[in-house]
């Protein structure tokens, strides 16, 4: 009997798509075109690629209206601001286009009398990206589109809560030789034996660490890579000498987007005794503007979680840090959209919290937010490096040198002076300690999707 994907859209609770899971047998059908087509795809011209997938990406940003959309329906960004991941696929996925012909260029190790020697990079084969739903594309795009340049084959199974991202994808990709791009909806136990067939050369999953962890477990013995990007418990910086109006709005917003639902958002906030109270008065303040309602109206700044019971987890860890001594800034009852039970939570600014509490070591996903009084560069980077995550980490201040010094001092992937939350496609993107390895985006994430071959000839 086959199994039924129903995605419940956290706008009104309703059911919004409808798709059959795929069989065993379809699973393993889509394995079998992928291998052929892939065959053939590695042969054609990293030029003749770039073209076919620029004239995707085009037809990707024609759909844009469209797809912002439904990007609001299926995990309730609100609409005002769904048109960006649009422009963020672009960006990111022109950028990886543009750079391809060098970074799969062969590697010249220089001249030896009698010999001629090079290093060629070799797709894998057939590329399986496991995608999630609070940034559906852009956190897709950043492994489908260098995958394909590489010469791979590529399979994207999508959440079940934006199943029509995947659609979306096949849709803009429908003239690349058929089997070298597909999508699939299936459930974890098939997508757990697809990765364990022998079929898959290289798992992409973007998702939580247990999630990682299931990957890791689904590939064990297969000798294939897994790149993992997971979780986040981003810190913030603010030093004496930091512009605080920018410092305030940059960290709010960084705090408060896509209702915190962000793997590098901000969770966590140090900031210099010297200018603490007035960054908690002006982020509170800020924190008070924000618009909680339907996000598929234009007046929503903040949408609601992707479903209820995320948003009740994120309201039992601060209710919990507040009967742990902690003070929460911002009163719900203003916000009249929440409402205990359903997906739709107010923001929260926290002060006297501390590290025994989970909100300030465990990843919230949701939109709170914990500060700190720091008394120096040294304590500060005593508390960002408190984590057992390592994604990004922000610090404001006008002094560059010291921004650089500190963040050679802080385990992260990113280090960011005067912004947050964002994804230069120039920058690799990677994490250390459970925020995952390997590296997506820049010339360095082509090293991921392909594997090294060395030519040794012996001239005659």
């Amino acid at each position: 009997m086959t199994q039924i994907l129903k995605t419940i859209t956290p706008v009104n609770g309703g059911i919004y798509v409808e798709r059959p899971l795929a069989t065993p047998a379809e699973a393993e059908a889509a394995l079998a075109r992928a291998r052929v087509a892939q065959a053939e795809w590695r042969r054609v011209p990293v030029s003749e690629r770039a073209r076919l997938l620029s004239a995707a990406v085009d037809a990707f940003v024609a759909a844009g209206p469209e797809i912002a959309r439904e990007i609001t329906w299926q995990m309730g960004r609100p609409v005002r601001y769904t048109p960006g991941e649009v422009r963020g696929f672009e960006e990111r996925a022109r950028y990886m286009i543009s750079v391809a012909e060098g970074a799969l260029a062969d590697i010249d190790v220089g001249p030896k009398e009698g010999f001629r020697r090079f290093i060629r990079r070799d797709p894998l084969g057939t590329v399986f990206v496991v995608a999630p739903w609070n940034y559906p594309y852009l956190t897709a795009v950043n492994a489908v589109v260098p995958a394909l340049m590489a010469g791979n084959a590529v399979i994207l199974k999508h959440s079940h809560q934006t199943p029509l991202c995947a659609e979306r994808f096949a849709e803009a990709f429908s003239d690349l030789p058929p089997g070298v791009f597909q999508h699939i909806h299936a459930d974890h136990d098939t997508t757990a034996k697809m990765i364990g067939s022998g079929a898959v050369d290289f798992v992409a999953f973007t998702g939580s660490v247990p999630g990682g962890r299931a990957v890791e477990a689904a590939a064990a013995g297969r000798f294939v890579g897994v790149g993992l990007e997971l979780g986040g418990k981003d810190p913030g910086y603010v030093r004496a000498d930091a512009d605080l109006k920018h410092a305030i709005e940059t960290l709010v917003d960084g705090a408060f987007f896509n209702s915190g639902q962000s793997c590098c958002g901000i969770e966590r906030i140090y900031v210099h005794a010297s200018v603490y109270d007035a960054f908690v008065e002006g982020a509170v303040e800020l924190t008070k503007q924000y618009v909680l309602g339907d996000p598929t109206e234009e007046a929503t700044t903040l949408g609601p979680m992707v479903r209820a019971s995320a948003a009740d987890f994120v309201r039992d860890q601060t209710a919990e840090a507040v009967r742990q001594g902690a003070r929460a800034l911002i009163e719900a009852q203003n916000f009249a959209a929440d409402k205990a039970g359903t997906p739709y939570l107010a923001p929260q600014v926290l002060t006297g919290v501390d590290h025994s509490m989970r909100v300030m070591t465990e990843e919230s996903f949701g939109p709170v937010v914990g500060i700190m009084k720091v008394a120096s560069d040294e304590e500060a980077v005593r508390l960002m490096n408190d984590s057992p995550y390592g994604l990004t980490a922000s610090v404001f201040t006008r002094d560059v040198d010291a921004a650089i010094a500190i963040g050679d001092q802080v385990a992260t992937g990113t280090w960011f002076l005067n912004r947050c939350d964002y994804l230069d496609p120039a920058l690799a993107w990677t994490g250390v300690k459970d925020s995952g390895r390997g590296c997506t985006l820049s010339a360095l994430g082509y090293d991921y999707l392909t594997r090294p071959k060395s030519f040794h000839l012996r001239l005659p």
